[in-house]
């Protein structure tokens, strides 16, 4: 039975990396207004914390998400959702600032609407062979509002993401895989442990670097390649004046593993 009391969303600490667990399982993770907002604020955390440096979305049970819990966010979608409590960010990337620290998905069985479109915002997926993914919206009398429209097109091709969003036809990872739209398919319940085995690989590497590389595909994404390519120099000249730089310069040299500090 759902506990109206409990947290929707979990966060928790490992080093660097920041898991962001939705947690509303006997639900199937259907999203109320409180998991939207509480997942907009483990968003705004993990942007402010500069000890973090790549976050992970899971979520408890058997399913990712069922979607919309549409008896809790009908009856406010005429007048407009309010997801973005102050300290939030938005989780879409469709309002607010850009976040420039990376953020991976693991996906189990049920993956709709707003969870492919998690995906669709976020940097790298890895999906159970269990999940099944279905941007449904068309067949509830309404159109995809978290960023589908925008990016599910870029992702994986004009014709194959209207194939999906316009049937409202469910497909596999399998299918997910072929598309591009995830980047890894693992066994049913492998999908986190992989996920975390990427994370830290990234949390590794130099995290300014790291930033500024997010940072720079996604102004190339929204401004064009002539306004990334325009901020290249500067940013390789900022870069190499780092503490950073030089530590992986001398790990490089001495063939040791370096230990980058973010400065």
């Amino acid at each position: 039975m759902d506990d109206e009391a409990a947290p929707r969303v979990i966060i928790e600490r490992r080093g660097a990396v920041l898991l962001i667990g939705l947690d509303r399982p006997a639900k199937r993770n259907a999203a109320d207004l409180r998991m939207l907002q509480e997942l907009a604020l483990a968003y705004g955390e993990y942007a402010r914390d500069d000890a973090l440096r790549v976050a992970v979305v899971h979520a408890a049970g058997d399913h990712f998400t069922g979607g919309l819990d549409l008896a809790d966010l009908a009856p406010r979608l005429a007048d407009g959702l309010d997801l973005i409590p102050e300290g939030g960010v938005d989780p879409w990337q469709l309002t607010g600032p850009v976040l420039d620290k990376p953020v991976l998905v693991a996906v189990q069985g049920t993956c709709l609407t707003l969870g492919v479109e998690l995906i669709l915002a976020s940097d790298l997926t890895i999906a159970a062979d269990s999940t099944r993914f279905g941007q449904i919206e068309v067949s509830r009398a309404i159109l995809p509002f978290g960023g589908a429209t925008l990016r599910f097109p870029r992702a994986v091709g004009w014709g194959d993401a209207m194939r999906w969003m316009l049937t409202g036809e469910l497909f596999d990872a399998a299918e997910a895989h072929r598309m591009g739209l995830v980047q890894e398919v693992v066994p049913h319940g492998a999908q986190l442990d992989r996920a975390l085995e990427l994370a830290e690989r990234i949390a590794a590497q130099a995290p300014l670097a790291v930033r500024a590389t997010l940072a720079n595909a996604k102004l190339a994404v929204r401004e064009g390649d002539r306004a990334a390519i325009e901020r290249l120099p500067g940013e390789l000249a900022r870069l190499s004046a780092t503490e950073d730089a030089r530590t992986g310069m001398a790990a490089f040299l001495s063939r040791t593993a370096p230990n980058y500090q973010g400065r």
